[in-house]
């Protein structure tokens, strides 16, 4: 039998593959499963505690907020705020950035770029949502506050990236830049335990994600492709969470799509904290991350906390495939 390795003791061994290992790091990721462990706990319980439903208004990417999002952001902000490991936050609930004091007298070295709860609408329904976050190490000197230069990085700068899927179990799953694995919280022990190592999406795949009921919104290229798709006999999956329909792919394979619409011309997406940590995952495990300009997603300028984007992600073959249609139905236009 194997012995079980918790996520702590996996991010303590590991330490020495981050670029700066001092221990911030390591300090900060585990703040980050702290906070999901607590928000796992409420999630299961939403409706018993009266958090399900509209909390009333709307957040800084013009989405509907619901009583879990605030939940979720306030509790990854205590974590994150406790250890004095992070200097900064951008969350998508939140307009600005939100500075953090040092704590015992820490310098803090890292800002956290997350959306909290990631599909959130789909709680009410008991359907699948999740985590998402980005560390980046910040620019400015220690000895001022945080400002949003320290925010507005490419995702090629990201230090660690990662994502909590809360389903039918709970899965942390994570990356440095030496690979990517996947942790399960046993709930008998309260701890995130390796459960899926060195994980490497499919080169291709069987599936095609992407809210079909916006298909007549979309660019001819993009219409044509999705047709093949469906022409090819596909399996289309779409939950209405980022991080479920991403999870699905990178173990099963396949394309989860965004594309830009007339009314989001530049996608509808958050690159800092949704684009940019799940692009980093799904390369580490060998797949590919573009916008629907066929540029890659993690060498894009970012100007905005808030800034959108355009996303096609997933298995290398059918990134590769989904270009050239692209290719052909633009020469046409």
């Amino acid at each position: 039998m194997n012995r079980i390795i918790t996520l702590d003791e996996f991010i303590i061994k590991r330490q020495k593959d981050f670029p700066f290992a001092s221990g911030e790091l390591t300090g900060l990721l585990r703040d980050i499963g702290v906070a999901a462990k607590i928000i796992n706990r409420e999630v299961n319980r939403a409706g018993l505690v009266n958090i399900l439903g509209i909390e009333g208004h709307e957040n800084e990417s013009g989405d509907t907020v619901q009583k879990m999002d605030i939940f979720s952001n306030d509790k990854m902000i205590e974590c994150l705020s406790n250890s004095g490991e992070c200097c900064g936050i951008a969350s998508e609930e939140n307009e600005d950035i939100i500075p953090i004091e040092n704590v015992s007298g820490k310098k803090a070295k890292y800002v956290v770029a997350m959306d909290p709860l990631d599909g959130s609408s789909n709680i009410d329904v008991n359907v699948s949502v999740g985590t998402i976050f980005g560390i980046y190490r910040r620019l400015s000197d220690t000895e001022v506050p945080v400002n949003k230069e320290d925010f507005l990085q490419k995702g090629s700068e990201l230090v660690a990236a990662g994502y909590v899927l809360y389903g039918t179990s709970t899965i942390l799953v994570y990356t440095t830049g030496k690979g990517v694995n996947g942790f399960t919280l046993d709930p008998s022990i309260g701890e995130f335990c390796l459960s899926h190592r060195d994980i490497q999406i499919p080169k291709k795949g069987n599936y095609y994600s992407v809210n079909q009921g916006y298909y007549s919104k979309f660019d001819l290229e993009m219409r044509r492709y999705i047709d093949h798709c469906a022409d090819s006999n596909y399996r289309l999956r779409y939950i209405g969470s980022m991080v479920s329909d991403i999870h699905r792919i990178l173990f099963q394979g396949g394309i989860f799509l965004y594309p830009n619409t007339r009314k989001y011309p530049q996608g509808k997406l958050r690159l800092l904290y949704e684009c940019n940590p799940m692009s980093f995952i799904v390369e580490q495990a060998g797949g590919t991350a573009i916008n629907c300009q066929m540029e890659r997603i993690m060498d894009t300028e970012a100007k905005e906390i808030h800034q959108r984007s355009s996303i096609a992600i997933g298995s290398p073959e059918m990134l590769d495939e989904m270009k050239q249609f692209v290719a052909k139905y633009q020469a046409v236009v």
